[in-house]
């Protein structure tokens, strides 16, 4: 099959590489019929992200058709058209049981390297390093979907893949960003960027009850987008925010207010976290060898 690798930093290639398969009886492997570049994925084709190697297959973001599922597969079958977030989650450990599934306790074979780096460690990610599992990723003919009865979503008759694909990722980033406000009805909302999450998590605060909500950027077309969206508009380089918010709020100041301003565009000690990544990964991949 056809697939985007990485190959180093700024630098992807499309290569053909072997199918996928069947690996564990919870296993499904689907066809792609749609999948997205995510603004995190600037982390790896930039460098930022420590444990890539030379091949790895990128994309978090997808969504397809079943074509092959494994003997212990119950709820998906051969034929169903599905969206596939991006943490592998197992569905019984304690954190999926909290329906916190990123946090994943069983899907990331190679935690120790996260929390050498982070702390602590996240699940499994598609696409996304070796320290977040080494999963081959979505961009593309065809991935192998572990836990797919816990991970695949069905999709209803009558719905296109532009219509879900967002599902994937960057709605429910933006929808939890949002739902991590408290939002009550009434409530003013600031929101720093208006990059596509940003789209996402304004569109989201409306639908939780928010009245109003004030988004901040300085890219008129990202500008316009928010404001298409139902937003009240800042641009930063025009106006002081801070000064603007209080006299747009009565001086009293947003209510809850969300940061989506992705790393490469913050632009500031992005060579000290790749210095300590690259240095907690270092240690961790000792304490492997050791091992």
């Amino acid at each position: 099959m056809k697939a985007v690798c990485w190959q180093g930093a700024n630098k992807v290639e499309v290569e053909t590489v072997p199918d996928p398969k069947i690996i564990n009886p919870g296993d499904a492997v689907i066809r792609i019929t749609s999948t997205a570049i995510c603004g995190s994925d600037l982390h790896l084709y930039d460098g930022f992200i420590p444990t890539m190697e030379q091949g790895d297959i990128l994309g978090h973001e997808f969504m397809g058709e079943v074509v092959e599922v494994g003997s212990e597969v119950k709820r998906i079958k051969v034929g169903d058209r599905v969206v596939n977030p991006f943490p592998i989650a197992c569905g019984h450990c304690f954190f999926c049981k909290q329906t916190l599934t990123s946090l994943c306790d069983n899907t990331n074979p190679n935690a120790f390297m996260a929390e050498a780096l982070m702390g602590y460690s996240p699940s499994g990610i598609f696409g996304y390093s070796h320290m977040l599992g080494g999963y081959a990723g979505g961009q593309a003919e065809y991935a192998r979907v572990p836990h797919a009865d816990v991970g695949l979503y069905k999709i209803p008759n009558g719905l296109t893949d532009e219509q879900v694909l967002f599902l994937s990722d960057i709605f429910p980033t933006g929808y939890m960003a949002a739902e991590n406000c408290d939002i009550k009805p009434g409530h003013v909302v600031a929101i720093w960027g208006c990059g596509p999450v940003a789209q996402f998590a304004i569109r989201s605060a409306f639908l939780l009850g928010a009245e109003r909500v004030i988004a901040i950027d300085r890219v008129p077309e990202r500008l316009q987008m928010a404001k298409d969206g139902g937003a009240e508009v800042l641009n930063f380089e025009q106006v002081d925010v801070g000064e603007a918010l209080k006299e747009m709020t009565g001086g009293r100041g947003p209510d809850a207010v969300m940061d989506a301003v992705g790393m490469e565009s913050h632009g500031l000690g992005l060579e000290g976290f790749y210095d300590k990544a690259k240095q907690a990964v270092g240690s961790a991949q000792d304490v492997m060898i050791e091992k």
